[in-house]
Formats: structure tokens, C-alpha cells, sequence
């Protein structure tokens, strides 16, 4: 996980439509930033599901949610439409942002392998980590993120 007080690594991603999305677009929101390990499963559906319930209330603070994963834009596309979403989800299947914020899994020897840890962090207004979650649980991370507002 990256420190809490540094700057939030910029990023270009293609979202759920193959717009390219950069998080310097959000400059002047809070930002909920949570990476996910893959659309349709059981854990991801349920937090991707509760931060959808939860969505009004990020908004009435004045934060963006967008959630992040390996899996194509088509998936990503399937994911929202099958659940309503109200968020913008991330592609990143060459895993650049994933690396960049550090919540590839390690294997036994440190090495980062594809998979990733279920994370989110909390970016302020000016692109700095203010919060970081890391291993968080599916169906409790939404509201611990509300919390954390």
C-alpha cells in the first residue's frame, strides 16, 4: 500500500464505455479509489452492489467512486449494466495501476503476481492519499469508506 500524505499516482484508464479516464479529471472531489479482483464474483458483486446502495451518500459528500480491475472494458461494460451501477469502473489489464499502487498479491518470495488484494484508498481534493484500506472486506469496505468521509 502506498502512505497515507503521499501524492496519488496519475493514471489513464479506459472505463466501462472505453472512455479514457485519468484521476487528475477529479481534481477538486474526493476520490474512493478501490481495486477489486474480478467483475461478476460473489465478493466483488457484493462491495461493487454496496458502495451502488451507498452511491447517493458518496455524492451528497462530495466523492466520486471509481473501481478498479484487470478485466476488459466489455466485462467492465456487463458488470455495470447487470447491476445498475452508478460508477465509473477502470480497466487495467496490463496492471500499471495496480502495480503503481501497490496492491498486487506476492507470492511466497515478495514477487507481485497477477492477482490482486481487494484495496481501497480515499484521495483528497489535491491528488493526496488520505486514507488507505488494505485486505478489506467485500460488504463492510463501502461503508467503512462512507465512514471515512
Amino acid at each position: 500500500m502506498l502512505a497515507i500524505g503521499t501524492k496519488a499516482p496519475d493514471f489513464t484508464l479506459a472505463d466501462q464505455n472505453g472512455t479514457p479516464r485519468s484521476l487528475s479529471d477529479y481534481r477538486g472531489q474526493k476520490v474512493i479509489l478501490y481495486f477489486y479482483p474480478k467483475d461478476m464474483t460473489s465478493g466483488c458483486t457484493s462491495q461493487a452492489c454496496s458502495f451502488r446502495d451507498l452511491y447517493p451518500q458518496f455524492r451528497e459528500k462530495g466523492a466520486v467512486v471509481l473501481g478498479v480491475s484487470k478485466d476488459s472494458v466489455a466485462s467492465h461494460k456487463r458488470f455495470e449494466e447487470t447491476h445498475g451501477l452508478p460508477f465509473t469502473l477502470l480497466s487495467d489489464p496490463d496492471l500499471q495501476v495496480i502495480a503503481a499502487y501497490d496492491v498486487q498479491k506476492r507470492d511466497k518470495d515478495g514477487q507481485p503476481t497477477k492477482g490482486l488484494v481487494r484495496s481501497t484508498y480515499l484521495i483528497d481534493e489535491n491528488g493526496v492519499i488520505e486514507k488507505a484500506f488494505g485486505a478489506v472486506k467485500a460488504k463492510e469496505n463501502p461503508s467503512q469508506m462512507l465512514e471515512a468521509l
